[in-house]
């Protein structure tokens, strides 16, 4: 695929967006992605690799009890760190929250699991797009990660158009 016809290059052009990422599982590979398509500094604010329930708390402002009563693999918490990385990132006008647990060791209900949120920005209001729990197919973490990471881009080239 050319670079510069990438679908989301052409989507975030076409609909005039900047994005920004808050990324626990796939730890910043979202937008490592994207940062190899020439010409996506122009929509691409950046990432806030929030791996650690501490770090969400500190940097994304996710409350204790939040994390408390959903888990930091929640809708709820990926739909919170999505809001928060969008309020913080002026400039964008769109963003992308991913959490899940990818294994080893994750307990057999959650194996695999990620939950993916979108919010945009319009008109100086949030408003939350998608909000979806999928179980990843592939087993081995590094290739959940590469799974969980064109499902966000997927996604998000559907939302934006």
């Amino acid at each position: 695929m050319d670079p510069e016809t990438h679908p989301i290059l052409l989507a975030l052009q076409s609909s005039n967006q900047r994005i920004v990422f808050a990324e626990s599982c796939t730890g910043g590979m979202i937008s490592a992605e994207l940062t190899t398509i020439p010409g996506i500094s122009q929509w691409l604010c950046g990432s806030a690799v929030t791996y650690r329930p501490e770090t969400k708390m500190n940097w994304l402002q996710i409350s204790p009890e939040m994390i408390d009563e959903f888990s930091t693999e929640s809708a709820e918490v990926t739909r919170a760190m999505c809001r928060s990385v969008l309020e913080m990132t002026e400039e964008a006008t769109l963003a992308a929250a991913i959490t899940g647990h990818l294994g080893p060791g994750a307990p057999s209900e959650l194996d695999g699991v990620v939950y993916v949120s979108i919010t945009k920005r319009i008109k100086g209001d949030l408003i939350d797009v998608l909000s979806v729990r999928r179980v990843l197919k592939e087993t081995n973490r590094t290739s959940r990660q590469r799974e969980a990471t064109q499902l966000v881009i997927k996604m998000l080239t559907s939302v934006i158009l």
